[in-house]
C-alpha cells in the first residue's frame, strides 16, 4: 500500500511539473518576445550587420517558425528565411543607421497569439522618435518562442 502511495505521488508530481513546463506564453511573455524580435530585426537592418546578427534574430524563433508576408507573397521556413536574410546581406540591402528604430504602438493579446501595430521611425536630433507608416503583424508562440510572424501590410 505504501509503495502504491509513493508511485501515485510520483505520478502526480510528474503531471504537475509537466503542466508547469507546458505553460502558455502569457501577454507579458508575448510582448517580451516581440520586443526582442524587433530589437534583433533593427540590428540586422543596419549597415554593418553580420551573419551573427541574423543568427541571433533567428535564435529567438521556434524551429518550426513560419514567416508570412501577405503583400509580398512570402512564406518562409526558418531555413528559407535565413537564406533570404543572407541574400539581402550579400546584396548590401541593410543600410539603416542607429537613428532607425522599430517601435510597438499597440498590442492585442490572444491565446498564444498577439496582434501588433508597429512603426519604423527615426530618432530626431532632439532625441524624439518620429514614426513613419503604421504596420500590422500577427505573432504566434510555441514553447514560449516565436512560431509565426505574419505581416499584414
Amino acid at each position: 500500500m505504501q509503495q502504491l502511495f509513493k508511485v501515485s505521488i510520483g505520478i502526480f508530481l510528474l503531471i504537475l511539473s509537466s503542466a508547469a513546463l507546458a505553460k502558455d506564453c502569457n501577454e507579458e511573455c508575448q510582448l517580451a518576445q516581440v520586443k526582442a524580435y524587433f530589437s534583433a530585426l533593427d540590428k540586422v537592418s543596419k549597415k554593418g550587420s553580420t551573419v551573427s546578427d541574423i543568427d541571433a534574430l533567428l535564435a529567438l524563433t521556434h524551429d518550426d517558425i513560419q514567416y508570412v508576408h501577405v503583400e509580398y507573397q512570402a512564406n518562409f521556413t526558418k531555413d528559407t528565411w535565413r537564406k533570404a536574410f543572407l541574400r539581402n546581406l550579400d546584396l548590401g540591402r541593410y543600410t539603416k543607421t542607429e537613428k532607425n528604430q522599430i517601435r510597438i504602438l499597440n498590442s492585442i493579446p490572444g491565446k498564444n497569439h498577439v496582434a501588433i501595430e508597429y512603426s519604423h521611425g527615426l530618432i530626431q536630433e532632439n532625441g524624439e522618435w518620429k514614426p513613419t507608416n503604421k504596420y500590422l503583424a500577427i505573432f504566434a508562440f510555441k514553447d514560449s518562442k516565436l512560431s509565426l510572424v505574419k505581416e499584414l501590410w
